[in-house]
């Protein structure tokens, strides 16, 4: 009988997941199929590879916070850059009030 992974073995493999891609020597080549969703995902970011390290930092951490208060899995990097744009927002216009 499999049992689904709970979320602390989750963030585990993703903290795991992230580490590899910023050394940059992921040498495994079997994957969970949600890890696999977060590298297309990431891959379809296309992030600039001047900030991509500190970006992976922040969203592993902002991953992290999520998953401690009991988010099931991990947040999509696209769906962490989203919440960025929009709390830039909101911040640039409750500045222009």
């Amino acid at each position: 009988m499999d049992s689904e992974p709970d979320s602390d073995a989750i963030l585990t493999q993703f903290n795991r997941l992230i580490q590899e891609l910023l050394r940059g020597n992921c040498t495994r080549n079997t994957f969970r199929p949600w890890e696999v969703e977060l590298l297309l995902d990431m891959e379809e970011c296309n992030l600039r590879e001047a900030g991509r390290k500190e970006i992976l930092r922040r969203y592993q951490r902002a991953v992290q916070r999520e998953m401690e208060k009991g988010a099931p899995a991990p947040m999509k990097l696209s769906e962490y850059l989203a919440s960025l744009q929009q709390r830039r927002a909101r911040l640039k216009a409750a500045s222009e009030r």
